[in-house]
């Protein structure tokens, strides 16, 4: 037990230190202690934890409760439904900075902004990239959540910036009168996309399988490791895929030179074409 006295009036200087968001910490004014008394076991045991550049101790610990915390400010206290999780970025950025919302799929796009709002409004320098995206993007992959931004985010419609932000745990820019900003983005699915290219789940776990009884390396696999239908595919091509299986490759080669034609540019999607046809019809 450490006894002392905290000095309401003066602050002391702090000398640098590393910091959990991988600068140095410069020289700052804070409080200080003066010791009175010291009172321990003769056998005692000290205990710490390491807080440097993230992920440490400090922070593994802060996230398993920030995280749960996070989560219950969009979905209990705002009630915004179809929030699956939180997850706070933690290498280098130390947990505040990067945030990421797992929603589920067909949430409505005004409670998609909704909880992308409340998500900055929850701690006053948390959220400063904060990325909505679904159940199916791993929130932890740096890779899934750049393939997210880039194939299910349109700049131009699906990124907002807030200004007037705190900037928070880190070094301090003198720009802008020290504010900082936040950016929205919304990776979530919109419309029906085609399915992951690899092969169905069955087929990977047997070559998993495989390649265990061989005893070669343990895989590692990483979110997609299988392909799924994300919406868009129509049973022709299921079929086709079907017949691939079987390598009846030219079973659909025929199909397909039945179906050739002269009006159309390259690159013409097929799906366009069907969609006009239906429409005249």
């Amino acid at each position: 037990m450490i006894e002392g006295l905290i000095d309401t009036e003066y602050l002391e200087p702090e000398a640098p230190f590393g910091e959990s968001h991988g600068h140095v910490n410069l020289q700052e004014y804070n409080a200080f202690m003066e010791v009175t008394c010291i009172t321990r076991r003769r056998d005692a045991i000290l205990t710490s934890i390491i807080s440097q550049v993230t992920p440490s101790e400090s922070s593994l610990i802060k996230r398993v409760a920030l995280e749960p915390l996070f989560t219950s400010h969009l979905r209990d206290t705002l009630a915004i439904r179809g929030v699956k999780r939180v997850s706070m970025h933690e290498p280098l950025t130390n947990l505040r900075k990067v945030v990421v919302l797992v929603l589920e799929k067909d949430m409505p796009r005004t409670e998609i902004w909704r909880a992308l709002y409340g998500a900055v409004a929850w701690n006053r320098a948390a959220g400063k990239y904060v990325i909505a995206v679904n159940d199916d993007i791993d929130p932890d992959d740096a890779n899934a959540l750049l393939w997210a931004m880039s194939y299910r985010a349109n700049p131009a419609l699906d990124i907002q910036i807030l200004p007037h932000r705190d900037q928070g745990h880190g070094p301090r820019s003198k720009r802008n009168n020290g504010e900082d900003a936040a950016v929205l983005i919304d990776a979530t699915m919109k419309e029906p996309f085609p399915p992951i290219s690899l092969p169905k789940r069955e087929y990977m776990e047997r070559a998993k399988a495989i390649w265990e009884e061989l005893g070669l390396p343990k895989l590692k696999p990483e979110a997609p490791w299988y392909g799924y239908s994300l919406g868009e595919w129509p049973e022709d091509l299921e079929r086709a895929a079907d017949r691939a299986v079987r390598g009846d490759y030219f079973e659909t080669g025929k199909l397909l030179a039945e179906r050739k034609r002269k009006d159309v540019g390259m690159n013409t999607e097929v799906r366009d074409l069907s969609h006009k046809q239906d429409s005249d019809e």
